[in-house]
């Protein structure tokens, strides 16, 4: 076989490869939310994710007890700017993050009686 042939084989496997792979694309973007409740009473709590082209990823709503956190995990798109809002009643909390630059993004709410706390950080960035 020649050089050329060699080269042509490893080429053309090699293209083949990053096809399949999905090379020089973007995975789904994730969310991994914890909705904690530091209060005495129980709350209703909805939450909803959007993109920034107004795709709604999750529209979820749950009533979490006194001293019990619940998780949410939600796949997003694979770029752009996405959005969390969490609610209740009298309150509401929110994070935003790019998948551009964060493939995997921690978040957590936390409520209590007379405050909420938000928290978010990047745990695989790009």
């Amino acid at each position: 076989m020649n050089r050329r042939s060699v080269l042509a084989a490893a080429t053309a496997s090699a293209t083949a490869v990053a096809g399949c792979l999905g090379l020089g694309e973007n995975d789904p973007g994730r969310l991994d939310l914890t909705v904690r409740n530091d209060g005495d009473e129980a709350f209703d709590v909805e939450v909803v994710v959007r993109g920034d082209d107004g795709t709604t990823y999750e529209e979820e709503s749950d009533r979490i007890g006194p001293g019990v956190a619940r998780a949410f995990e939600v796949v997003v798109g694979e770029t752009g700017r996405h959005e969390v809002a969490v609610t209740g009643d009298d309150w509401e909390g929110g994070l935003a993050w790019e998948v551009d630059a964060c493939a995997l993004y921690d978040a957590t709410v936390a409520v209590d009686a007379g405050s909420v706390e938000v928290a978010g950080e990047c745990a695989d960035p790009r």
